[in-house]
């Protein structure tokens, strides 16, 4: 199966433009680093990323959390579903932002183990 990052670079920098949303504010928003976004967003270096990191964009940019993974694999992404019942309370947004940080936090952590392995191998 063929992977189209051109096209995941091109949904994305398309839906940033709709939602008036800078690389930094989708980093934020995401917990992806920026300079990943950047990558993702120019389609210079295509290369497999986790599964996470495009569910994590493709909620930021308001999407089905599987968005991006269709767009990547050339099927049609599924529908955001809408519950208006969810969309009034209140703390959904609260959750939504938790949800945001613990993401975030994850891919630091990740972030930081991979460069913590890299520093043993050396040293060995």
């Amino acid at each position: 199966m063929t992977e189209d990052w051109s096209a995941v670079a091109e949904a994305m920098n398309a839906r940033a433009a709709e939602l008036a949303l800078k690389q930094k504010e989708l980093a934020t928003r995401s917990g992806v680093s920026l300079a990943i976004v950047r990558e993702m967003q120019q389609g210079k270096i295509q290369r497999r990323r986790n599964p996470r990191t495009l569910e994590a964009l493709s909620i930021a940019l308001d999407w089905h959390p599987q968005h991006l993974s269709a767009v990547l694999q050339g099927k049609t992404p599924p529908e955001t579903e809408t519950a208006e019942p969810a969309a009034t309370d209140p703390l959904v947004p609260l959750l939504n932002t938790i949800i945001r940080e613990l993401r975030g936090l994850r891919a630091q952590v990740g972030t930081l183990t991979s460069r913590i392995d890299e520093e043993s191998r050396r040293k060995d």
